[in-house]
């Protein structure tokens, strides 16, 4: 989010400025990067398909992609607006955040959070489909908004599950119009634009490294695979906060993700601010195989400096994570900015 989901509500309008980065103490070789990859993208998602990499993240207007064939090379990809909104008034012309590219049934869905501009009440989760090969050409159509018509409350942070024959959106939301609290939920999907059955509740902010800030948070979820388990990653806390950080639900990949029971949340979160680094507020993540796919990275955003807040300051970082012996992801510690990092296997 641009200003974040409930900062933004309470009134902050102007961005943060972005801070640029220190001067690296190493200067970075063919085979290394640094962080930050951008000086300013937060809510940063990356899709791949057929050696290339597409990036995405809030910009607040519009929804763009970033295309490049090296992720340490993301700063120089060519980059495509691909929607804006139809008028200033539309239902989606505000606060347009997070949105996420996955390509479904042989066409390209890109799921993105906007409003009318009441972003306590307004925000919803919409879709765009394309049917050329490359998101990059053809058409972006608006297929509406995606939701479920018996329970259609604020949304955002909408993101795609796979499991056994089923699909599924997940997303952060309310669970009344009144509550500001912030909680995630899945639907199973009849198609890529539309819900079908019940709305599912399966993790509310319960422990205090989920509570810091204005009001509890559960937001940004993603998934990711391995082994026997199934992974959702989310961001918890308010991302006004440098307390904002990364938690982890986990269930049976042969289970039913509709049962909240089937998932099991960890009591500590797995990715925190390294300040010394300078990573505050670390969250909003996505996941991607190194070129040659041997290595899994996590790409997220934080803030370079202490309480610069949900604003633009928030710039995308990444970093190769491993497995630990119950095959559960570690992520270990932020990387400090302007560390020579080696560069994803194969690039």
């Amino acid at each position: 989010m641009l200003l974040g989901a409930l900062v933004a509500c309470q009134g902050t309008t102007d961005p943060v400025a972005p801070t640029p980065p220190p001067t690296p103490p190493t200067t970075p070789t063919a085979t290394t990067f640094t962080n930050p990859l951008l000086a300013s993208a937060p809510d940063p998602w990356v899709y791949q398909k057929d050696g290339f990499y597409y990036f995405l993240s809030t910009s607040g207007g519009d929804v763009r992609i970033r295309k490049t064939a090296k992720m340490a090379e993301l700063a120089t990809g060519a980059i495509k607006i691909v929607w804006t909104p139809a008028s200033a008034t539309a239902a989606n012309s505000h606060d347009v955040w997070a949105p996420e590219l996955h390509f479904l049934d042989g066409k390209w869905y890109i799921y993105f959070t906007a409003g009318p501009g009441s972003c306590c009440g307004g925000q919803r989760l919409w879709v765009l489909e394309n049917a050329n090969p490359d998101p990059m050409q053809g058409t972006w159509t608006e297929k509406g908004r995606i939701f479920n018509p018996t329970e259609d409350e604020w949304a955002i942070d909408g993101t795609v599950l796979e499991q056994g024959s089923k699909r599924y959106l997940v997303w952060s939301g309310h669970r009344t119009g009144a509550e500001e609290t912030q909680r995630l939920y899945i639907s199973e999907m009849s198609n890529p634009w539309t819900l079908t059955g019940p709305r599912v509740e399966l993790s509310s902010p319960q422990y205090d490294w989920e509570k810091y800030g204005p009001v509890p948070v559960n937001e940004g979820p993603e998934i990711i695979q391995h082994g026997s388990s199934t992974f959702l990653i989310y961001s918890a806390s308010h991302c006004n906060t440098d307390n904002y950080a990364l938690g982890q639900l986990r269930m049976p990949s042969t289970a039913d993700p509709l049962v909240a029971a089937n998932w099991r949340k960890s009591a500590t979160p797995v990715l925190v601010t390294n300040a010394a680094g300078g990573a505050y507020g670390p969250g909003h993540n996505g996941f991607f195989k190194s070129k040659d796919g041997t290595e899994d990275w996590i790409v997220y955003h934080a803030n370079s400096g202490a309480n610069q807040g949900c604003g633009d300051a928030r710039n995308p970082r990444m970093q190769k994570f491993t497995w630990n012996a119950d095959d559960s992801p570690n992520f270990g510690t932020p990387v400090a900015i302007g560390t020579a990092v080696p560069r994803p296997a194969g690039e």
